[in-house]
């Protein structure tokens, strides 16, 4: 276990500095206790958590192993599968596209993929699915990728195109297309196929040259892992009825990358934070991968999230969603985030863009009884850090 409590740049952190309802000493030893005590209640192996404030981290905390066999603690080289966290970076390179011109968020999906016209539809015609509706989860398209997986022989995740394509004339629309929200992996998939098309090179030399790079988020890479950085890749495991085993390592996401194919340090994920919050000293450099004025775009509530499992609301608070993040209301406090669940690995990110706070926290254990349970805990840590951590007035 490794905890670090610095700014960084060398900068010095002041009470005036952080949100309105920040944390004292007392309080990131609270946090700290809340934290590992909830970590080792729920059985997960490993997990990191930052707090960052504009530019600075008020807190991190490295937290138990990245592999048991041999052990290998958690520490800031950790490189973790964020799974549907993914998503938001397609939805900024989707946005990238339409600035330049080169779409608009109401063009028909099968306008760039033609292959959608074998589609049933039974709610009008497969054109009036829009990329909007594909970045709201709100095109009527499945949840799964791949809804067939009874075999152990099948692959984790449909690996080319040609799969999707050959699954199309079994596929049909669930909803009238922009009626409401309906989570679709399946939907991103194409949003990653259109990066493809339209930019002419594969998605991850698209990302890599107009998204991680220009953030400077150099050891973070899509799928299996670089061959120098792969003793630095974290493990994941599932944890039922107290049995823990350990899920396939160093996986491939196949077609469906642009859904959950990213994988990265800490620190790296820090630089994305970054971005999403925004710096006037920086925003020129910032505006060159996206303006402002796209970015906080994305950010408009489009469609209500009904409260279940995957989206849980304590009293008085309500979900949304919006292009290609969420937006969770708790009194007056409006963040906005996503959350990655895949292959025993969990994540979640909220960033309060009136304060320019934020936090992310990932684990490297799924958790799933009465008992113990990764996703109970991750809501329990939110609403904890909304109470204790970004200024709320109730």
């Amino acid at each position: 276990m490794k905890r670090l409590f610095l700014p960084i740049l060398g900068c010095a952190l002041t009470t005036a500095d952080l949100p309105a309802q920040s944390f004292s000493a007392q309080n990131l030893a609270g946090l700290t206790s809340f934290y590992e005590s909830g970590l080792k209640r729920n059985g997960i192996v490993g997990s990191s958590l930052l707090l960052l404030h504009g530019r600075r981290i008020v807190f991190q905390d490295f937290h138990g192993r990245q592999d048991l066999s041999p052990a290998q603690p958690v520490d800031e080289n950790t490189a973790y599968h964020w799974a549907s966290i993914t998503k938001t970076f397609t939805g900024i390179a989707i946005m990238q596209l339409r600035d330049r011109g080169l779409l608009s968020l109401d063009d028909p999906l099968v306008q760039y993929i033609p292959e959608l016209a074998a589609v049933h539809d039974p709610y009008g015609p497969i054109s009036a699915i829009t990329i909007r509706e594909a970045m709201s989860h709100s095109s009527g398209f499945r949840d799964a990728t791949w809804p067939w997986r009874s075999e152990p022989w099948q692959p984790f995740e449909p690996t080319q195109w040609s799969q999707i394509v050959a699954m199309l004339p079994y596929t049909s629309i669930h909803f009238a297309p922009g009626s409401r929200f309906g989570y679709s992996n399946l939907a991103v998939v194409f949003l990653g196929e259109i990066i493809q098309r339209l930019s002419g090179e594969p998605y991850e030399a698209y990302m890599e040259k107009n998204v991680l790079g220009p953030l400077g988020m150099d050891r973070s890479y899509f799928d299996r892992s670089p061959y120098t950085l792969l003793r630095y890749r974290s493990h994941s495991y599932d944890l039922h009825d107290g049995k823990l085993t350990e899920d396939p390592f160093d996986f491939d996401t196949g077609i469906t990358r642009s859904n959950g194919g990213l994988n990265a340090p800490l620190p790296d994920m820090a630089k994305y934070l970054e971005f999403l919050l925004g710096d006037p000293a920086r925003q020129a450099e910032y505006d060159a991968i996206l303006k402002r004025s796209s970015l906080e775009e994305m950010w408009k509530p489009i469609l209500p999230v009904v409260p279940d499992a995957d989206f849980p609301s304590r009293a008085g608070a309500h979900d949304f969603v919006a292009g290609s993040f969420f937006v969770h209301t708790d009194g007056k406090l409006r963040l906005v985030g996503k959350s990655g669940s895949q292959n025993g690995f969990q994540s979640n990110f909220y960033l309060d863009p009136a304060s320019r706070s934020a936090y992310i926290v990932v684990y490297n254990t799924d958790a799933q009884d009465a008992r113990q349970n990764t996703h109970d805990f991750d809501t329990q840590l939110r609403d904890y850090l909304i109470d204790h951590y970004f200024s709320v007035e109730k």
